[in-house]
C-alpha cells in the first residue's frame, strides 16, 4: 500500500470526528490509533504462542516477561486474548475492552499511549458515541510490515503530523525534517567512513537530541544497512514534544531498537543521557526559538560548570537557542583518542554571523574554529523546509578530521541544487533530487575548491580566515579653543582624554598586523587617533554569502533608458484608452 493511499485512508477517519472535535484536535485521535493498529498487526502472528507461553510460565510461578519477549519476536508483547478485530465483536463494551487491551501491553508500550494521553481521548470518543466507529475504521486496515514497510509508516506519520499542524495554523514541520535533507546529512556524515563501516559486525551509536518522530535516526540506519547488512546502529535520542516522542518510540520499538535509549524532555535544561558519548549525531533544532523559560538552568550550568559542562564557550542571546544545541552536541563527542565523533546540524543563517567580538555567539564560533572542529558548512536552497522559507545551512563538525581537512573549513554553496516540487507542502516548494544529493556529497568528499561556469560553489579556508581583532579607535577630547584636554589623574595622567563621541571601532583580520593596519587605514584620515589596546577583542564570523558573491556589472545606461521609455509609452497608451 502506498503512503498516499494509506495517509488518505487514515485521514478519512477525521470525517467521523468533524463536529465533535476541532480540526486542530484530529491528531489526538488519529495518531495513537495508527500506532495501536500498527503494534496490533506486528504481534498478530505470534499472538497464540505468547498466550500459551503466558499460561505455562504463570502456572510455574515464574516471571513470564523474558519468555514472552522471546515468543513475540519483538521487544514488546501483549497478554490480552483480544486484538483490534476481536474488540469489534462487543460493541457495548468497546471502551472497557480497549482499556484492558492497552493495559495488557508491556510497560514500554503503555508509556507510549500515556504520552498520547490516549485514555482521555477514548473517554471523549465514547461519550460522543464515536469510539466504536473510529476503532472499526482502524481494525479494517492492515498495517502489518509485510504490507506497509517501516519506511512507509514513518512517512505516513510525518504526513499526518504536517497536515494536522497545517490546518490548525501550527508550525507545520516543527517535529521532522524532509527526508531528502536527512539523506544528504547522513551521506555527509558517513562518506569519509564508508570503508570502515563495511567491516563485518560493525557497531556504531547514533544520537539525535531533537529526535522528533525519529526520521533522522531511521534514515541513518537505512543507509548503514544498505552499506553493510551485517552492521548494527544503536539509536539514542531525546524529544520534547510528547506526541512526537511517542511516535518515535513506537517506530524504533518495531525496528528492534532499545527504546530505553529514547528519552522524553527538554534536552537543553534536562539532558536525559548525561555522560553518554556517541560516534555520530544528527540534529535539526528549532530555528530562532527563544530559551527564556530555561534561561536560569542554562546560565547556572554555564557559570558553575564552565568547560566541564556543556556551555563553557559562551551563551547566545536568549532570542535564539540554536547554538546551545551545537554546544550540547560537542559535549557528546567521544574524545579523539577513543575514536572521535562526527555530527551534522541544521541551522539558519544567524549562527554564522550574529554577535560582534566578545559576544556569546562569537565566542562559540571562536571555540569551534580554534579547536578545529568545523569540517564544512553547506548552504541549502531556500523553501526546503515545511515550516520556513529562509536560508538554511548544514554544519558538519568532527574531532577526527582526516589529514587533508585539518586546520581548514570547506564552504559549499548548494543554493542552486534543487528542483521544483509538483505540489508545495507548507513552506516547502523545493526539493533535492538524488542527483543533487550525490553531487553535494561528492563536492564534500573531494574537499577541494570548485568553480562552475565562473561561479564558485566550493571554497576552502583556513580556520583563522574567519577571525578578526576588533580594535577601539580613540580621538582626543578638545576644549572650546580646540586644545586637547589632558587627564589630570590616574594611570592616564598627562595623556589626552578620549572623546566618547568620536570613538570608533575597526575589525582587523587576524592575518593582518594591527599596527600596520592602523597606520594604513586610520591615521591618514585621523592623525590624532590611537588604539586603546585594553579594549581589543577577538571575534569570529562566517560571512557565507560574501564568499560566494559574484559581481555582475550593471546594464548599459542606454539599454535601461530604452526599457523605461518602452514602459512609459505603454502606460501612456493605456491611459489614453481609458479617456476615450
Amino acid at each position: 500500500m502506498s503512503e498516499t493511499n494509506l495517509s488518505s485512508f487514515i485521514w478519512s477517519v477525521a470525517d467521523l470526528l468533524r463536529g465533535d472535535y476541532k480540526q486542530s484536535e484530529y491528531g489526538k485521535v488519529v495518531l495513537p490509533f495508527t500506532v495501536l493498529r500498527r503494534l496490533d498487526c506486528v504481534l498478530e502472528g505470534t499472538k497464540d504462542a505468547v498466550l500459551k507461553e503466558l499460561a505455562v510460565r504463570e502456572k510455574a510461578g515464574l516471571n513470564p516477561q523474558p519468555f514472552l519477549l522471546r515468543k513475540s519476536g519483538q521487544l514488546f508483547f501483549n497478554t490480552s486474548p483480544m486484538d483490534m478485530k476481536k474488540l469489534m465483536g462487543d460493541q457495548d463494551h468497546i471502551k472497557e475492552n480497549l482499556f484492558a487491551y492497552i493495559q495488557a501491553f508491556s510497560p514500554a508500550v503503555r508509556d507510549i499511549f500515556e504520552c498520547f494521553d490516549f485514555h482521555t481521548q477514548v473517554d471523549r470518543l465514547a461519550k460522543a458515541g464515536l469510539l466504536y466507529l473510529v476503532a472499526e475504521k482502524f481494525a479494517n486496515i492492515d498495517l502489518h510490515p509485510e504490507f506497509v514497510s517501516n519506511a512507509q509508516i514513518g512517512l505516513v506519520f510525518e504526513e499526518l503530523i504536517r497536515k494536522f499542524a497545517e490546518i490548525s495554523n501550527e508550525t507545520a514541520g516543527e517535529h521532522f525534517t524532509p527526508r531528502e535533507v536527512i539523506r544528504l546529512m547522513v551521506n555527509l556524515l558517513f562518506v569519509e567512513d564508508d570503508e570502515a563501516l563495511t567491516k563485518p559486525g560493525i557497531l556504531r551509536e547514533m544520537y539525535d537530541p531533537t529526535a522528533g518522530t525519529g526520521g533522522m535516526l531511521s534514515v541513518a540506519e537505512e543507509y548503514l544497512k544498505t552499506l553493510n547488512p551485517k552492521s548494527k546502529l544503536v539509536m539514542y535520542g531525546q524529544e520534547l514534544n510528547a506526541e512526537s516522542y511517542a511516535i518515535c518510540k513506537a517506530d524504533l520499538l518495531i525496528k528492534g531498537q532499545d527504546i530505553a535509549n529514547i528519552v522524553h524532555g527538554n534536552t537543553l535544561s534536562n539532558d536525559g543521557l548525561i555522560g553518554k558519548q556517541f560516534d555520530y549525531m544528527l540534529s535539526n533544532p528549532p530555528f530562532g526559538v527563544e530559551w527564556k523559560k530555561i534561561e536560569k538552568d542554562i546560565t547556572k550550568e554555564h557559570e558553575q560548570s564552565g568547560f566541564n559542562g556543556r556551555f563553557g564557550p559562551g551563551l547566545p542571546r536568549v532570542s535564539d537557542g540554536s547554538l546551545l544545541f551545537l554546544l550540547h552536541l560537542i559535549s557528546k563527542m567521544r574524545p579523539s583518542k577513543d575514536g572521535g565523533s562526527r555530527f551534522g546540524i541544521v541551522l539558519n543563517g544567524s549562527p554564522l554571523f550574529t554577535g560582534g567580538a566578545g559576544s556569546g555567539e562569537s565566542e562559540i564560533r571562536r571555540y569551534v574554529l580554534e579547536n578545529d572542529l568545523v569540517e564544512a558548512i553547506i548552504g541549502l536552497p531556500t523553501d526546503m523546509f515545511y515550516n520556513t522559507g529562509i536560508s538554511t545551512y548544514v554544519w558538519i563538525l568532527s574531532n577526527r578530521k582526516p589529514e587533508h581537512r585539518k586546520g581548514q573549513v570547506q564552504l559549499i554553496d548548494a543554493c542552486s541544487f534543487w528542483q521544483k516540487m509538483r505540489k508545495s507542502l507548507g513552506s516547502k516548494r523545493k526539493e533535492l533530487s538524488e542527483e543533487h544529493i550525490a553531487d553535494i556529497t561528492k563536492l564534500f568528499g573531494n574537499g577541494k575548491k570548485v568553480t562552475r561556469d565562473g561561479v564558485p560553489i566550493s571554497r576552502i579556508f583556513k580556520n583563522s580566515d574567519f577571525g578578526y581583532h576588533t580594535i577601539t579607535v580613540e580621538r582626543p577630547l578638545r576644549d572650546e579653543n580646540g586644545q586637547v584636554v589632558l587627564a589630570t589623574k590616574g594611570k592616564l595622567k598627562g595623556k589626552p582624554q578620549s572623546d566618547a563621541n568620536l570613538r570608533d571601532t575597526e575589525n582587523v583580520p587576524l592575518s593582518e598586523n594591527v599596527e600596520k593596519y592602523f597606520k594604513r587605514e586610520v591615521l591618514p584620515h585621523a592623525p590624532d587617533a590611537w588604539i586603546d589596546h585594553e579594549k581589543t577583542k577577538v571575534g569570529y564570523e562566517i560571512p557565507f554569502n560574501r564568499h560566494f558573491y559574484v559581481f555582475k556589472p550593471p546594464r548599459d545606461l542606454a539599454e535601461i533608458d530604452a526599457e523605461l521609455k518602452g514602459v512609459t509609452d505603454r502606460i501612456l497608451k493605456m491611459i489614453g484608452g481609458l479617456t476615450k
